[in-house]
């Protein structure tokens, strides 16, 4: 059962991984750093955004409107982050 836990860690962890890398992408892409009509940072983008918004489009829908500013990867990863927590405290029933 450890090795369970060990895959759920290590799935969150990716998860968070890719949350983190799409934050950062879409600030270098609104600061102008980065150009969408370059093909390689498109396609890191759409494959991006495509994975992530599975959990991004329920969260949206929920949380009200901010003026443009998208609080849904904060809130992913704090449910992260609160998965992380609760897998930590109960890591003794893997055992």
């Amino acid at each position: 059962m450890q090795s369970l836990f060990q895959i759920l860690m290590l799935l969150l962890d990716v998860v968070w991984f890719i949350v983190i890398a799409h934050v950062v992408m879409s600030w270098l892409i609104n600061f102008q750093v980065l150009n969408l009509r370059q093909p390689l940072v498109a396609q890191i983008w759409q494959g991006l955004s495509r994975l992530l918004e599975p959990l991004y489009a329920p969260l949206r829908r929920i949380l009200p409107p901010m003026g443009g500013l998208d609080l849904s990867p904060l809130v992913v990863l704090l449910g992260i982050f609160a998965l992380r927590i609760i897998l930590m405290n109960n890591s003794a029933a893997f055992y």
